[in-house]
């Protein structure tokens, strides 16, 4: 039922064998500009009613989409039971919101591109009601994506993207040092670091010009966020290792955010553990994508725009 990159092409079947998702839920997010998402709803509504599924809204996409009861929707609901597919309409950002909510259960997340790069998407929005028709008959393939397990004091979070390491601003630069089970590997004065999985490692961690890893490379990268070294470079960590992140500062904490979004803190002083984690969400890809066909699209999209 899953499927994986082996050698940049897609192995495996689709959700369900291929079967339509007639009479199944389905869970519909977006993101906020409703402007660009509004007729596509429309569209969206004509190919579920043809196929006989049935789309769920939970009460904010209910006020921000201004949607009306009618005939194969439930809106309002905010619970997951009985949900057989996501269909997000939306860019990366919004995409990864649904990859982690339905990380674990196997749910898989349809992305259509309404954001600026989309490469977590699996058709654009030019596609319509053809591209809604691949997803509602389950006509796509399902890759399992990896995740970064943080842990701390406070808690356990999944981040299917990455995990950024950053001074606060108004402080000095970061003291931050990483070491894998008993080695320490590095000590930098820095802005901050990146811990990013193969699908995270085209985001952040690219920008801070470490390297980017295939999907279905098992692993995590490591970079650095302005580095005040001639000598740091980005460290790729083997999917049994736990990287230990140490705050060296000995007054100011550190801020740790998950797939952009803030989650804890390692005071001065303080560690954070993270570690790998195979199989947390679920993408839909098309039949005979290429992770290396998707990476030349995307990136030499905005190189010619």
């Amino acid at each position: 039922m899953s499927a994986g990159f082996a050698g940049g092409e897609p192995v495996g079947v689709g959700v369900a064998g291929g079967e339509s998702l007639g009479g199944r839920v389905v869970r519909v997010m977006t993101h906020r500009r409703t402007g660009d998402t509004g007729p596509a709803i429309v569209e969206l509504r004509g190919v579920a009613r043809d196929l006989g599924a049935v789309l769920r809204f939970d009460a904010d996409e209910v006020g921000k989409q201004r949607l009306e009861p009618g005939d194969g929707l439930e809106l309002g609901v905010a619970d997951d039971d009985g949900v057989a597919l996501c269909v997000v309409l939306g860019g990366d950002g919004t995409i990864l919101t649904a990859l982690r909510r339905y990380a674990g259960t196997g749910v898989p997340v349809f992305g259509v591109n309404y954001g600026e790069l989309g490469f977590l998407a699996t058709v654009d929005r030019d596609c319509g009601a053809a591209g809604f028709a691949l997803a509602l008959r389950g006509e796509f393939e399902v890759m399992p994506l990896p995740g970064i397990s943080l842990v701390d004091d406070g808690g356990r979070w999944i981040a299917i993207n990455d995990v950024a390491i950053h001074r606060r601003p108004g402080n000095r630069v970061a003291d931050l040092a990483y070491s894998v089970a008993s080695d320490e590997l590095g000590r930098v004065r820095c802005d901050g670091l990146v811990v990013a999985t193969p699908a995270g490692s085209t985001g952040y961690n690219l920008a801070n010009g470490g390297p980017i890893m295939a999907w279905g490379v098992t692993g995590f990268v490591v970079s650095f966020i302005a580095p005040h070294s001639l000598t740091a470079r980005a460290l790729v960590v083997a999917p049994g290792d736990v990287l230990t992140v140490h705050n060296r500062s000995r007054e100011e904490p550190v801020d740790a955010t998950v797939d952009g979004r803030p989650a804890t803190e390692i005071p001065a002083g303080g560690t954070l553990e993270l570690s790998f984690v195979e199989s947390q969400a679920s993408l839909a890809q098309l039949p005979g994508a290429s992770f290396y066909g998707r990476l030349r699209e995307r990136f030499g999209r905005l190189a010619s725009g």
